[in-house]
């Protein structure tokens, strides 16, 4: 299985506008982060998008992408779906409905957010086109067969609002999480790759900040841990050095084999 970055920046991506800070200037690539995402391939070739940041079409192309089979949403939140028009030109590619998976009620705000897609009374007018989707809910700690995968679904608090982790064989991917509760501390705990947020130095009431990420990943003992959702706080070279071994911060573009 392989694991690639899209995006590992915060909503307000890197370098943030109107920001004139030392990481906003760099010249090191890695410090440009763009919102976050990712793309799971698994081992049977199936190719799973994890969230549709606002970058989306710059992210696929980046990586060279032409298809992809499904769709993972771990919340509604602008960064992590307003890419989701970009979808059109893998549906129109395919022919077909793309699987869209992800909370009921994340579903459900993005059939009001993003009507034209999912209505299927509103079709596009003559000359234009849409992305085609068909949504399917998931339940947190229940297993589904999607694509090739099983993929587990992570309650996770961000603020009041349950976001979903994943579990996909030897991965987890959590982003935008306060904390690891334990019954999902319980479901990722034999992971061999854990991707966390971990958004600032200080504590913030909707996200791990950096220590408290690095914590958490000694909790779960996972063999690599990658840090995501990174702001203009911090460089990607200043963050490296200063992590304990086995955890390193991720950046755009970054690939990952998990065995």
């Amino acid at each position: 299985m392989k694991l690639t970055f899209l995006g590992t920046g915060t909503s307000y991506g890197v370098p943030q506008i109107g920001c004139e800070c030392a990481v906003c200037r760099s010249s090191d690539p890695r410090d440009r982060r763009t919102r976050s995402g990712a793309l799971v391939t698994t081992d049977g070739g199936a190719q799973l998008l994890i969230d549709t940041p606002p970058e989306l079409r710059l992210q696929l192309t980046a990586a060279r992408v032409s298809r992809i089979d499904a769709v993972l949403f771990t919340h509604e939140h602008a960064d992590h779906t307003h890419g989701i028009d970009d979808l059109r030109a893998i549906t129109q590619r395919s022919g077909a409905p793309l699987p869209l998976y992800g909370p009921a009620l994340t579903l459900a705000h993005l059939a009001v957010r993003f009507a034209y897609i999912f209505d299927a009374h509103a079709a596009p007018a003559p000359g234009t086109t849409r992305p085609e989707a068909r949504a399917t809910p998931l339940t947190a700690g229940v297993a589904t067969r999607i694509a090739d995968a099983d993929v587990l679904p992570l309650a996770v608090p961000h603020g009041d609002m349950p976001v979903f982790g994943y579990r996909i064989g030897a991965l987890a991917y959590i982003t935008d999480a306060k904390e690891l509760p334990a019954p999902a501390l319980a479901l990722v705990r034999g992971a061999k790759v854990l991707v966390l947020n971990a958004l600032l130095r200080q504590s913030h009431p909707t996200h791990l900040s950096i220590a408290e990420a690095v914590e958490t990943a000694r909790r779960v003992g996972a063999e690599r841990t990658y840090l995501t959702h990174l702001t203009h706080g911090t460089s990607h070279a200043d963050l490296e050095a200063e992590l304990p071994a086995g955890i390193r911060p991720a950046y755009d573009g970054l690939t990952l084999t998990i065995a």
